[in-house]
């Protein structure tokens, strides 16, 4: 087992590398082929696929292969159809159609979004074999992960094919299959990971159905649903933040601008606040309790969408983009780290995983899912893709559209603020450290 974090870095490192040579600039490529109205489709999607395949992998992975032959099957299940999309889009140039595109990165997504929980499996089994101290040494490996992501982001925002950025094309749809096809391979060399083929917990267990009894608790049932709520903005900036950006160079007033040709590397600043801001949560935690927390995180939203309503990608302008994108460390962190703990302390050891289950599908399931499909359906293509808009009058319907999004999340803290008691003790420095790595395990990205 010599050397296994590095390994395990090295494996984090590309899973996410292949997410991010994607997810923040797929709206680019689609924008540019005429699918802009669509684009919410695509995102929309992923929360769809996570609400079962995770789970249904994650039984087949428990009873019957183990983890990492299976973290490689899925890699080279989604490569294949990445692979299938991008030789679509390659092969259909400037008529590309919703219908084959959409399926083909639907069943790609559908066997990627399982490899984050895989991967964690993967590592915890490794660090256990080699007598390592989980709650310590996996969140330094985890970090890892987060710069494979931005590398990538920065890999298609500066490297240019047949003189156009991949970011602005489909060659984003091959960088990831590569990737993908080297991490399946990778996968194979880590520490064998054991199954279960007499387990007799129940496919609903299995699945964490059971945690819905949960819901009996009216302060969980609460929490639970703020938390879906507050779910609805966790993809709306990488659904749509690199087209608003970019939509400044259509604009003569900001044709020239740097930021406006290299969006992808704008947005990669939420990534890095994202990697630095964890380290504020155990003070935040201990100084404010988890209601706080969970209010400045709701908070910080606001200013995520208010930010990026006011900024442009000028001198004078771009700092408020630049500080949406550090408020967004602190929106994503905060909310997924103290709820994680909420969860967690309100939750029987029987129930620990399956409640942790549910907190993932009310926020990156079905709130995530229905606020992607709400803002793009009633917001974004109404104000920005109506027909007959011009770049000045669709700039400011991008404006609109942030506002709008700033007033949701506003709203929301403020309920969650008269509606939700919670009069438990600060948690201690110990639990902290254990929902930081239980965070840094579960709640990946989201990025």
């Amino acid at each position: 087992m010599k050397g296994i974090k590095t390994r395990l870095a090295a494996l984090s490192f590309l899973e996410f590398a292949v997410w991010g040579s994607y997810l923040v600039s797929l709206g680019l490529y689609l924008g540019s082929v005429g699918l802009g109205g669509y684009i919410f489709w695509f995102y929309t999607v992923q929360g769809l696929v996570s609400l079962v395949m995770p789970g249904l992998i994650g039984v087949i992975a428990d009873r019957f292969i183990p983890a990492q032959k299976m973290l490689s099957l899925c890699h080279v299940l989604a490569a294949t159809f990445m692979f299938a999309a991008g030789w679509y889009a390659m092969d259909a140039g400037s008529q590309v159609e919703f219908g084959p595109l959409f399926t083909f990165y639907t069943l790609s997504v559908a066997f990627f979004m399982p490899t984050i929980g895989l991967n964690n499996s993967v590592a915890f089994n490794a660090l256990t074999m080699a007598k390592l101290d989980t709650v310590k040494d996996f969140p330094p490996i985890r970090v890892w992960g987060t710069v494979g992501f931005i590398v990538a982001e920065w890999f298609v925002n500066f490297v240019k094919i047949g003189g156009h950025p991949i970011m602005n094309t489909y060659w984003q749809l091959f960088t990831c299959g590569v990737i993908s096809i080297l991490l399946a391979i990778y996968a194979l060399t880590m520490p064998n990971c054991p199954v279960n083929r007499s387990a007799s917990s129940s496919l609903a267990d299995s699945l964490g159905l059971s945690a819905f009894k949960l819901f009996k608790d009216r302060k969980m049932a609460i929490f639970f649903i703020f938390s879906m709520l507050l779910g609805v903005s966790l993809q709306i900036t990488n659904s749509y933040g690199t087209s608003f950006i970019e939509h400044f160079g259509k604009v003569a007033e900001y044709a020239d601008d740097f930021f406006a040709k290299n969006p992808t590397f704008l947005i990669s600043l939420s990534q890095c606040s994202e990697a630095l801001c964890i380290l504020l949560i155990p003070m935040c935690l201990r100084r404010f309790g988890i209601k706080g927390v969970m209010l400045i995180a709701m908070f910080a939203w606001v200013m995520r969408f208010g930010f990026f309503g006011l900024g442009n990608t000028s001198m004078s302008g771009v700092w408020l983009l630049m500080l949406s994108c550090v408020v967004y460390g602190v929106a994503f962190d905060f909310f997924n780290v103290s709820g994680g703990l909420y969860v967690d302390k309100q939750t029987t050891p029987e129930l620990r995983s399956s409640a942790q289950g549910l907190f993932m599908i009310m926020t990156n399931g079905i709130g995530a899912s229905i606020g992607t499909w709400i803002a793009g359906t009633f917001v974004v293509n109404e104000f920005v893709f109506a027909d007959g808009l011009n770049a000045v009058q669709q700039l400011e319907g991008w404006r609109m559209s942030w506002y709008v999004f700033a007033a949701y999340a506003f709203v929301v803290g403020v309920l969650f603020y008269f509606i939700f008691k919670d009069n438990d003790r600060n948690p201690s420095r110990v639990e902290v450290k254990e929902a930081m790595a239980t965070a840094a395990g579960d709640n990946a990205a989201e990025l």
